[in-house]
């Protein structure tokens, strides 16, 4: 005989009550029936029109708000390397090691602070606060970068940006892991990435236009208000965004008692467990079993090598500077690479969720980096190098799907899971750092050596890539082992309050969590 998981409504309410209060008979009454209002939407006639009503809602506010933070983020982040080209290196007096440090101190906050910023961020009630704050911060430091005059001043202000910008791309794709599945996220992690590839094109376009129109207005040196401007827009972002982005399944205000319900059975039939923290998943239990997963530190290494690979990005206005154009244009062709980057990125990402396929959709836009690399250390021509320079950008194709896969491959408890993301793009981020000083000015215009560590670096990346293929198909065979134990603690929970939310028995729950598989 099958029995239903979990005590009825009435009783839990009536627990939470201290001895000193009655309880209201009424009360009782009416908490049964506010549950099965609960129910409406999770009823086979009018929920498939419910839930496609529930993703284009999270498709028309979350979506555009976070793709036009991640425009700001990496404009923000990216603008040294376009001031560059208007004097700020001559302004401010800088060496060529002192530019390269000042682009690598970025990551000596934003590495490190990913890891705590997401733990905070699973713990937080309301990321429609934490993460738009951010935003804020991000945008004045930005602000006061353009006030600096000294080697000093700018260091400062370069360290100090990467503490709120480390909360935003993993903190964002884990607040997506919270309301998307795993066939919905592949896809919308890419247009969010998209925002960050479309930034590289606009951002040289607002730059062209910032840096070619304001030289020496009100006697403020161009490259200054750039900072100014750019800055400002993102502060604006910020506080527009405390209104549009959602919380959680459980507590977003702006959808109804049966939606979020909707949303949290989404979620637990995903993967046959409710996607919540349970009484022993803390924020250090989640960071303890990410630590002891042994795919979290490839990931890491892997990531860490596929941005080491691509440290191109942080050059490429130099690099488009190479075919000899004025600033101007240099900055004007450095915006179709990254628009065809981001169709590339789209297309694959889509086909990644349609197909469930991971390993070749992440690896097969660094083999068209590879192929640019070659062009590039084999032609010094305009045409070959403009070739080379729209294979190379749309290798990112390949790094949208990372925190995608990370999400499908350590997908419970949310504390591990969030704890695994920014671990993964925090380690990851220090071949941001490395690759600073691995496009030297001294191995311009042809860059031989850096497209060699390229190289390097993208093949060993995919081997690793082949490595956590391997594994996630070791695990899968694991589990089908396992599916006939009992399971105990707190992933018996998790089975539970799965149960409980679909109104199902434990029995159906646990033969529903039998159909998971992680995604390879």
């Amino acid at each position: 005989m099958s029995l239903r998981v979990g005590r009825p409504r009435s009783i839990d309410v009536a627990v939470e009550k201290t001895e000193d209060e009655s309880i209201d008979q009424k009360q009782l009454i009416d908490v049964p029936e506010e549950r099965g209002r609960d129910d409406e939407l999770l009823a086979p006639d009018v929920r498939p029109a419910a839930e496609r009503q529930l993703v284009r809602t999270l498709d028309l506010r979350l979506l555009p708000t976070i793709i036009v933070i991640f425009i700001m983020n990496y404009i923000d982040r990216a603008n040294l390397t376009s001031a560059r080209l208007q004097g700020l290196t001559q302004d401010l007096h800088l060496t060529e090691i002192q530019y390269s440090t000042v682009l690598a101190i970025f990551c000596a906050s934003y590495c490190p602070f990913q890891v705590p910023s997401n733990m905070i961020l699973n713990r937080l009630p309301r990321p429609s606060y934490f993460i738009p704050g951010c935003v804020i911060l991000w945008g004045l430091i930005s602000t006061l970068t353009g006030t600096t005059h000294n080697f000093i001043g700018i260091l400062m202000c370069r360290l100090m940006i990467g503490f709120p910008e480390a909360a935003f791309y993993p903190g964002a794709m884990y607040l997506m892991s919270r309301w998307y599945t795993r066939k919905e996220l592949a896809f919308r992690g890419a247009i969010i990435y998209g925002g960050l590839l479309i930034s590289n094109a606009f951002g040289g376009l607002i730059a062209a236009g910032i840096l070619s129109g304001m030289q020496d207005k009100l006697g403020i040196a161009a490259w200054r208000w750039l900072y100014y401007i750019e800055g400002s827009i993102s502060m604006t972002v910020g506080i527009i965004s405390i209104f549009t982005l959602p919380d959680y399944p459980h507590n977003t205000t702006w959808f109804s008692v049966q939606q979020r319900r909707l949303a949290q059975v989404r979620l637990a039939e995903d993967a046959g467990e409710a996607d919540e923290d349970t009484a022993e998943d803390s924020a250090m239990h989640g960071l303890m079993l990410a630590v002891k997963d042994p795919k979290t530190w490839v990931f890491s290494l892997m990531n860490c090598i596929q941005l080491l690979g691509l440290g191109f990005i942080n050059f490429f206005p130099t690099i488009a500077q190479t075919m000899g154009y004025s600033t101007t244009v240099t900055l004007l062709m450095t915006a179709p690479p990254w628009i065809l980057s981001t169709i590339v990125c789209c297309v694959n990402s889509w086909h990644a969720d349609r197909t469930g396929e991971r390993f070749l959709h992440q690896c097969i836009p660094w083999w068209g980096v590879l192929i640019g690399y070659i062009i590039g250390v084999s032609s010094m021509s305009v045409g070959g190098r403009y070739v080379a320079m729209f294979l190379m950008a749309c290798g990112y194709a390949g790094f949208a799907l990372t925190l995608v896969w990370v999400a499908n491959a350590i997908p419970r408890p949310p504390a591990k899971r969030s704890a695994a993301m920014g671990i993964i793009n925090g380690i990851g981020n220090l071949g941001n750092l490395i690759s600073s000083y691995t496009w030297k000015s001294t191995w311009s215009p042809d860059y031989h050596q850096s497209m060699y560590i390229g190289i390097a670096c993208l093949a060993s990346s995919s081997m690793l890539a082949l490595l956590l293929r391997w594994m996630l198909i070791q695990e899968n065979k694991q589990l089908e082992r396992d599916e006939v134990e009992n399971l105990k603690g707190a992933r018996r929970e998790r089975v539970e309050e799965a149960a409980r939310l679909e109104g199902l028995t434990f029995e159906e729950a646990l033969e529903r969590k039998r159909g998971f598989r992680y995604l390879y």
